[in-house]
């Protein structure tokens, strides 16, 4: 079978669904399908412009494919005859952060329409596709509020797990992944400014843009944090991702109401981390669990800042909760050659 990935592509922008697709086409060759990964370019500043990049995507005509599987949006707007969607997640801009009041829309007549044109994209979607599976119960409960629409839970694999085998702490916790506002490493900053000195971190990965990186260095600087913390922000190969995850005390993960469990997250756990997240960080609480998987904290400096404490050092207990994140992780059972049978069932 030619099956053919489709998914959005930002310039020079790198995050888990870019690899999720990457390790998906894997999967599926490996199962013995041809495949490929069609990335559609799309850019969400200024909002404006959401509309006419979506007209763009329902114009392509797609030859020589027997079934197409979409991630995003307006990736999961393509046409095709059989088409399968796994939902990383919707446009939430015109949705749950909307309301938040976080989102890139604005109030008013303009607005308003730009939502309703996402909206009625999404719903015509949605009935094109043959199946609908969802990275996560956050995710699918989304879904289903907004849109009306189930999805079944489909667990994304860890990629590359050979490479997360935890070993001795170097005694410095690690926040890891895509860095912009919604991530919320600055908070993580705060909470250390109010740690002891025996509390290190390390920040890193890509910055969304420049300012998320600026926004870092300052905050590093006007705390006094120069010698506690480590930024390393920039697209890192998979082996110094690997390196960091498996040398750490215990992962932070703090975004604000992610939609699957995480990436930095699972690595964590499967190399027998604790965890810290907070409590409305969304997927992510599917693998953190207060004082036996790790550390749950409101999202609040102070309150974070207990946890890094807690996790600061490699003690029994800290052991003993990354042994039951590496346990629970495992009882998960995600696999890629799970995935691709469900995805072509």
């Amino acid at each position: 079978m030619k099956v053919l990935v489709v998914n959005n592509m930002a310039p020079f922008s790198w995050g888990g669904a870019e690899e999720l697709a990457v390790h998906l086409r894997s999967a599926l060759m490996e199962a013995g399908h041809e495949s490929e990964v069609l990335r559609l370019p799309f850019q969400w500043e200024p909002a404006t412009r959401i509309p006419s990049q979506m007209l763009m995507v329902k114009g392509l005509e797609l030859v020589n494919v027997d079934r197409v599987i979409a991630l995003k949006f307006p990736a999961y707007l393509i046409r095709h005859r059989a088409k399968t969607l796994w939902l990383l997640h919707q446009y939430r801009q015109a949705y749950d952060l909307y309301e938040a009041g976080m989102s890139n829309i604005s109030k008013g007549e303009q607005g308003e329409s730009i939502r309703a044109a996402i909206r009625a994209g999404d719903d015509e979607a949605f009935g094109e596709c043959e199946r609908i599976f969802v990275n996560s119960e956050v995710t699918g409960d989304r879904l289903a509020r907004f849109s009306g629409v189930r999805g079944e839970v489909l667990r994304p694999p860890l990629n590359d797990p050979e490479l997360f085998v935890g070993g001795p702490s170097e005694n410095y916790i690690f926040a890891g992944g895509r860095v912009n506002a919604m991530k919320r490493q600055h908070i993580l900053l705060e909470a250390l400014a109010l740690t002891s000195s025996k509390v290190r971190l390390v920040i890193a990965g890509p910055p969304d843009d420049p300012a998320d990186a600026s926004r870092l260095r300052q905050l590093v600087e006007e705390h006094g944090l120069g010698d506690r913390v480590l930024l390393d922000l920039g697209f890192l190969p998979r082996a110094t991702v690997a390196q960091y995850v498996n040398r750490a005390a215990a992962i932070a993960c703090l975004p604000y109401d992610e939609d699957s469990l995480s990436y930095v997250a699972m690595e964590g756990a499967a190399a027998g981390k604790p965890l810290l997240t907070t409590t409305d960080s969304g997927g992510v609480l599917g693998l953190v669990r207060h004082l036996e998987t790790g550390w749950l904290a409101d999202p609040s400096p102070g309150s974070i800042a207990a946890g890094l404490e807690a996790l600061a050092g490699e003690t029994p207990q800290t052991i003993a909760m990354g042994q039951s994140a590496r346990e629970l992780w495992l009882q998960l059972g995600s696999s890629w050659p799970h995935v691709v049978d469900r995805l072509l069932s």
